[in-house]
């Protein structure tokens, strides 16, 4: 049985695409079955593992969300071991006014993974920074949800809209749902109000906050420019440390 985890954040720029893309490559590592869906138009999930997104245009999620081709036929395979990819374009941009009067749209996604028969041990969802149509299929699709939290001054901001809303989508439409942690992200050591967010964030969730905190990291803001996780361009670096970590936590985690 595969684990179903949505990495979900309405805010722009917290680390949701570079967690989706490590995150998977870690599992990956640790010889992990692993399925990254790249589910925001903009498609950094898709290049930051290296697909040429000129190469899917014609072959990507939307047209398995409009029923052209099964999902299996958009998994695309990377060079790195245990990780493949359903990638994506900005032909995703106008789906959700093409299935505004669609019966059940918001089950889309989770029935495409129903009729998956390709056997993974994690399939991870990358969401796009709002809480759309494509977020709430990821969320109806999961298992367990993820929320990267920058730390700084806002990073509580809208948090409590998408808790309201993980709420909602599990009283309606997906009842097994759990929110498997809040992950801090962007963590300078230098900066004091780094440390009191992180802090306060603690404080106020407790163990829904994991104890791995993704540190920011020059190295892991260059990896995707060279369409790699942060393992392979820079095994050593501080980024790279961190996300091995909490794939570590993950697999060693109940809750997740």
């Amino acid at each position: 049985m595969n684990k179903v985890i949505c990495i979900a954040n309405q805010k722009g720029g917290v680390g949701k695409t570079t967690t989706a893309i490590n995150l998977a490559a870690s599992l990956a590592t640790a010889e992990k079955k692993t399925l990254l869906i790249d589910c925001d138009s903009q498609g950094n999930a898709s290049s930051g593992v290296g697909i040429d997104r000129e190469a899917v245009r014609t072959k990507n999620l939307y047209h398995s969300l409009i029923g052209r081709v099964p999902l299996k036929d958009v998994v695309v395979s990377t060079p790195f071991p245990y990780l493949d990819v359903v990638p994506t374009n900005q032909d995703l941009i106008g789906i959700e006014v093409e299935f505004i009067n669609l019966e059940e749209r918001e089950k889309k996604l989770r029935n495409l993974l129903k009729n998956l028969d390709i056997p993974y041990d994690f399939i991870i969802i990358d969401c796009p920074p709002s809480l759309g149509f494509l977020t709430i299929n990821a969320l109806v699709a999961a298992d367990v949800v993820i929320v990267p939290l920058q730390c700084e001054y806002f990073a509580m901001e809208g948090l409590g809209h998408l808790l309201n809303t993980l709420k909602l989508v599990k009283a309606r439409l997906n009842p097994a749902l759990v929110l498997g942690g809040i992950l801090l992200t962007m963590f300078d050591v230098r900066n004091l109000l780094a440390h009191k967010v992180s802090e306060d964030v603690r404080k106020h969730f407790g163990n829904r906050v994991f104890n791995t905190v993704i540190p920011r990291n020059v190295r892991l803001s260059e990896s995707p420019s060279h369409g790699l996780p942060i393992i392979t361009y820079d095994i050593k670096s501080k980024g790279a440390l961190a996300y091995m970590e909490l794939a570590r936590e993950i697999l060693a985690d109940g809750r997740v």
